[in-house]
């Protein structure tokens, strides 16, 4: 298998710059990711490879890759997408260790419609109600298997319409072709299952003519076919789930409103307490013109689940979806700032139905020439987030909080060379939860302070420092942080940097590494120690373990 995946990968970079100069054949484009992780023995970090099954037979070595084909002549596109685990890298949702090809399907685009066969990705509205869409940060590929219409009537009404088998779980388990090694076609579709859709988005503005306001109305429905068992439709699930959302938006000088409503049929509380319908509404409201932004986003969820197999007892929660429930909180990237990020309460549970809050939002720019923008200006941002709990009854009012988070920071470029960044967050997390000890814990309350000092000493060559600090009484106390990335540009750059827990652990949790992109290829090599937690992607997350190695990405496009 392995060496199969690697005659597809020459043949892949050979053949694809010669079809692209023959025009009469169309256009081959590709993309390439491929990531290796060797690991090692750190009882400090609570890590021992040996005991992982995945592990065993092929060392302490895991590799995922990554290679997408695409075809287009005209309006004709066709595409493939191959995916080999050898085996799996430790954390990701589903164990594997084989080849497979993950996507396969073929389009025809007109200017008012397109058709798709095969598999496809689809998002309506927010979300909330339905999204399939791929994310390999976070080990999720929920790709449907079927046809797809859309239509667009000169940008004043537009419809779109599906049918498909999601995708989830082991490749192996689910394949449509399988032989004696697992074999080589494997969509990973979760048979028992079935969607179906349509989405309908009225322009009225463009309808009425409108010059100065953009004002549309929109409305989806899905349907989730499943083969229930007997226990589980004794709770209250059906084999057919219609959901619905309603949702409206509206720009004009610079200000713009969006609301959206969604019914999301009946959802599994949990193994024990049974079927209740779901629900969320979410508001956003904003304003942009002249340096200075503000939005406000506002939320409700009430039992959200939105399953592909409704017991997930067996499937990675952050698989087993087909919504999009993210964090509507600040996007942190910095180490310490996002130590515990928030997860959605969706109400799987019977005393929390789900959660109520939002987040304010806003940004200054201080242009240049002012008093505080000086020689070359100055930007401000601020955000505010909090989220409170719904009781079992559903309703509007928050019950006890949840999740608060408050960041402050400044912008600011000194010189020609010297730009520095400044951050404080406050976040309190009212989380009691087991961790990976299996210990009870309480997350709680933690200040952190963030510099960010970027210098370019030529134009060529530049460093960046960055040092952090986290202020705790509660779950692992204090911590402090660094990291220091030097960049030769335009080609490389590398990076040494460490978590130190001294408030308890006492752990270092250290990385280096060293990357080079040369056109449209880039190749990045490390080594370090892992913490338990978890990692995100666009506010949706997936727990982790932690581990120690050494790792090794290849990306390329062509």
């Amino acid at each position: 298998m392995k060496k199969l995946f690697l005659i597809i990968y020459v043949l892949a970079l050979v053949l694809m710059p010669a079809s692209a100069q023959k025009k009469d054949w169309g256009r081959i484009s590709a993309s390439l990711e491929s990531n290796h992780h060797f690991y090692v023995e750190d009882q400090a970090n609570g890590f021992t490879p040996s005991e992982l099954i995945q592990m065993k037979e092929d060392g302490f070595y895991a590799t995922n890759n990554y290679l997408k084909i695409d075809y287009f002549k005209g309006r004709l596109s066709a595409g493939t997408q191959l995916e080999g685990y050898f085996p799996s890298m430790v954390g990701y949702p589903f164990p594997e260790n084989r080849m497979s090809i993950s996507n396969l399907y073929v389009s025809w685009r007109d200017d008012s419609y397109s058709v798709t066969a095969g598999t496809f990705y689809e998002q309506f509205g927010s979300g909330l109600l339905f999204r399939s869409w791929e994310d390999r940060t976070l080990g999720l590929n929920n790709a449907m298997l079927g046809a797809r219409a859309t239509y667009d009537w000169d940008g004043k009404i537009s419809a779109r319409a599906f049918w498909g088998i999601p995708r989830l779980g082991k490749l192996s388990e689910y394949g449509l072709m399988t032989d004696s090694e697992g074999g080589f076609f494997g969509l990973g579709l979760a048979s028992k299952v079935n969607v179906a859709g349509a989405d309908l988005s009225v322009s009225i503005s463009e309808l009425a003519g409108w010059n100065n306001v953009s004002f549309s109305v929109e409305g989806s429905v899905i349907n989730k076919h499943e083969a229930l068992s007997d226990n589980l439709i004794n709770m209250g699930c059906r084999p057919n789930n219609v959901g619905w959302s309603a949702r409206a938006d509206v720009e004009v000088n610079g200000f713009y409103a969006k609301a959206e409503h969604v019914d999301a049929g009946k959802q599994l509380i949990n193994a024990f307490f049974g079927a209740e319908r779901g629900n969320a509404q979410l508001v956003e409201l904003g304003y942009n013109s002249r340096g200075l932004g503000v939005s406000f986003t506002g939320r409700r969820l009430h039992r959200m689940t939105q399953q592909i197999y409704t017991s997930n007892l067996m499937y990675a929660p952050s698989a087993n979806i087909i919504s999009y429930c993210p964090a509507m909180t600040a996007q942190h990237t910095y180490m310490l700032t996002t130590l515990n990020p928030y997860n959605p309460e969706t109400g799987t549970n019977k005393l929390r139905a789900g959660e109520i809050g939002g987040q304010l939002d806003a940004f200054y720019n201080f242009r240049r020439g002012t008093k505080i923008g000086g020689k070359r200006g100055m930007k401000v941002h601020a955000n505010f987030s909090a989220y409170y709990s719904l009781n079992e009854t559903g309703g509007v009012k928050g019950g006890e909080p949840l999740f608060l988070d408050f960041t402050f920071d400044v912008e600011k470029q000194w010189t020609k060379k010297f730009k520095t960044t400044l951050l404080y967050t406050l976040q309190d997390y009212n989380k009691e939860e087991k961790n990976f000890a299996d210990e009870e814990v309480y997350v709680g309350m933690s200040h952190v302070i963030v510099a960010d000092l970027l210098y370019k000493w030529t134009p060529k060559l530049s460093t960046r420092l960055e040092l952090q600090y986290l202020a705790s009484n509660d779950y692992q106390k204090d911590w402090m942080a660094a990291l220091l990335e030097v960049s030769f540009a335009p080609h490389w750059s590398v990076f040494a940097s460490d978590m130190f827990n001294h408030g308890d652990s006492g752990l270092h949790y250290y990385n280096a590494g060293i990357s080079l992109v040369y056109s449209k290829i880039r190749v990045a090599a490390g080594y370090g120690r892992y913490r338990a937690g978890f990692i995100c992607s666009g506010g949706v997350c997936r727990e982790i373990p932690a581990y120690t190695g050494a790792n090794l990405t290849l990306t390329a496009s062509f």
